[in-house]
């Protein structure tokens, strides 16, 4: 990819699946890279996004990034009516307040150093709707207007853009689902399969690089042609 040779990116959540990913692509481009998680994998550093104060201090450490990947999240599966406070806030917390935390703490360096790139990984939950996950659905929607607003507000030197994955073979989503339930997940899907994180993460390559830099404001949908269709077409 143009452009990415010696940069500095850091990725949240980059312990497992879509994070890890990320920084292994970024790191084989030549960038330099920093895990910034609650057990960041090695060399990256401890944080929890959802605290704003973490966040600074973990900025102070890191400096200016070229390129931050808001990809930390977590979720629970259940109905609506059987989410607890405490789901309901942790969700919040980490899916919505913490994407911000990371947006505004590096977007306020970004615009200082005369530019930068973020991209927030969303999800096809905030497309259309999915049983089970109310609080995740509600931030993933939400976390869609906030890349629009801070990508009006911060143009023409800071680009925000926003990939919404379909279902992907992660270790959370491994947790979630039994092989029964997955299975049932793929005849779905008109490929057929889950996503690889590498595809993601290659997707995220290109939306950092100099190739997309006319790309602000946008969701980026991969999702092997899950919301292609309605019902009728599944």
């Amino acid at each position: 990819m143009k452009g990415l040779a010696g940069k500095w990116v850091v990725v949240t959540g980059g312990s497992s699946g879509i994070g890890a990913a990320a920084l292994a692509r970024f790191a084989d481009e030549g960038c330099t890279v920093t895990d910034l998680s609650r057990h960041p994998s090695p060399g990256g550093i401890a944080c929890d996004v959802g605290d704003l104060t973490q966040v600074a201090a973990a900025f102070r450490e890191i400096g200016v990034p070229d390129v931050v990947i808001n990809n930390a999240g977590v979720s629970f599966r259940h109905l609506a009516l059987e989410i607890t406070s405490v789901e309901w806030q942790q969700v919040l917390q980490t899916n919505l307040t913490g994407v911000f935390n990371v947006a505004q703490v590096a977007g306020r360096r970004m615009l200082e150093a005369g530019g930068g790139v973020i991209i927030n990984v969303a999800s096809t939950n905030a497309l259309v709707g999915h049983p089970h996950y109310a609080g995740y659905n509600a931030t993933k929607a939400a976390v869609l207007a906030l890349t629009r607003t801070l990508a009006l507000e911060w143009a023409p030197s800071v680009r925000v853009n926003a990939v919404c994955p379909g279902y992907v073979m992660t270790p959370m989503q491994e947790a979630e689902y039994s092989p029964e339930m997955i299975a049932a997940v793929n005849a779905m899907i008109p490929l057929g399969r889950h996503a690889r994180p590498d595809e993601l993460a290659a997707l995220l390559a290109f939306l950092a690089c100099d190739e997309a830099a006319y790309m602000t404001g946008s969701t980026i949908v991969m999702d092997g042609g899950e919301t292609a269709g309605g019902l009728a077409s599944r």
